[in-house]
């Protein structure tokens, strides 16, 4: 359907900030502009002084109909960078320069673009220009890897005759590709309204006396990430947590604080029958003392002897209780035959899939802001991912499991 027939466009009533830095590439934000307009949505333009030399901030604020900001006081407390931080659905840095990608990465703050991208709770998306060699520089990719484990999402640059007259990567994407790509993510955080789904995230500790504990290194930072990635797409969300220090403000996630794998068992299964899909990241402890000492246990002998016993299996008991139209999603956090334990384990537990990370690879496992990660599905075929920021691996485990809650509608 052509844009006169008014279509319904995802990012209508949206409120986008474009921030524009000093590239000739600036050009292309007249465009992009009058994309968001003519879709409905509230657009903001914000300039580097730089960026003035390129495009001029009468012609935007005529498309966008706001007054374009170039500095970081002005006269308007609206203005503020704190308030536009607030206000925006989304932040597109583009054309995002070297420059400022080495700004953002460190938390420079000397332009409003800096300023509001470091005050911004929304979703930010940059859009990179600059020549060849300066795209594949070492620095310049550091600063991608940084921004994007900061949660960033990077538009791949384009690949053609550059300003200098080079030709190669570097060029930032058309302004219809940056529109589309925002036009998807909004249409994604509308794709599970209606479903109900259960997470469980964080360790669990098995209390030894009532001062200490066997527990595990999780931080729970996987479950929560994956935990908003869904209900940013309209799930509602059950978040049963084990003990971890992270907090999560959103409408549609509800927490259940628990302890002990008893308790993350008990909740479990209190909620999963009316639930469409359960996602069981936490690291629940597999053993547990067979006797807690009711007072300290005092040292004493130079060797103590401590029973254990089996805790509750959560995923085992879920899988045997699923019906046809639930999904359920596993992990699998292996040191040595990786792919043939994960394998065995979803098989086991009757798992639609499972997440597969290793702790032999760099950069994943417990406290860290990346992982590494590989899709087993139910007919043994694996899928394999980069490292990426634990942002960007709940936003493929939302993917996926949005897929196929909706192929079973």
């Amino acid at each position: 359907m052509s844009n006169d027939q008014n279509p319904i466009f995802n990012v209508q009533n949206k409120k986008i900030i474009i921030a524009i830095t000093g590239s000739i590439a600036a050009y292309k934000i007249a465009t992009l502009t009058r994309l968001f307009v003519k879709a409905g949505s509230g657009v903001q333009i914000l300039m580097t002084p730089a960026a003035t030399a390129f495009i001029s901030p009468l012609t935007l604020s005529t498309l966008s109909k706001r007054k374009v900001l170039t500095e970081i006081i002005s006269e308007e407390s609206w203005n503020n960078h704190v308030e536009l931080g607030l206000w925006a659905d989304a932040l597109i840095v583009a054309p995002a320069t070297a420059t400022t990608l080495a700004k953002l990465a460190q938390g420079i703050c000397d332009t409003i673009v800096t300023a509001v991208y470091l005050s911004a709770r929304c979703p930010v998306f940059l859009a990179p220009a600059m020549d060849v060699d300066m795209w594949h520089h070492a620095a310049t990719q550091r600063n991608i890897a940084q921004l994007t484990i900061d949660g960033c999402r990077v538009i791949p640059v384009g690949n053609g005759e550059l300003a200098s007259g080079l030709s190669g990567e570097g060029r930032m994407a058309e302004p219809e590709e940056i529109f589309a790509l925002l036009e998807n993510f909004f249409a994604k955080k509308i794709e599970l309204s209606g479903k109900k789904i259960l997470v469980t995230a964080g360790p669990t500790y098995e209390a030894l006396d009532p001062v200490r504990f066997i527990g595990n290194r999780s931080s729970g930072k996987m479950g929560y990430a994956i935990a908003e990635a869904l209900a940013n797409r309209g799930a509602e969300i059950i978040l049963v947590s084990g003990p971890t220090q992270l907090e999560i403000n959103h409408a549609r996630v509800k927490i259940t604080r628990v302890e002990s794998a008893q308790q993350m068992y008990d909740a479990a299964l209190k909620y999963f029958d009316s639930c469409d899909a359960a996602v069981l990241t936490a690291a629940v402890a597999d053993y547990r003392p067979m006797h807690i000492a009711e007072q300290k246990i005092k040292k004493s002998d130079t060797v103590f002897t401590l029973e254990l016993e089996k805790t509750p299996d959560i995923a085992l008991a879920l899988g045997e209780r699923k019906t046809a139209a639930q999904i359920i999603v596993g992990f699998a956090l292996e040191t040595d035959h990786e792919t043939e334990n994960a394998m065995a384990k979803r098989l086991k537990k009757n798992f639609d899939f499972i997440v597969l990370n290793s702790l032999r690879d760099a950069g994943a496992g417990f406290n860290t802001d990346t992982n590494k990660v590989s899709f087993i599905f139910a007919d043994d075929s694996v899928k394999h991912f980069e490292l990426k920021s634990k942002t960007e691996v709940a936003q493929d485990i939302a993917d996926e499991l949005a897929k196929q809650l909706l192929s079973n509608n």
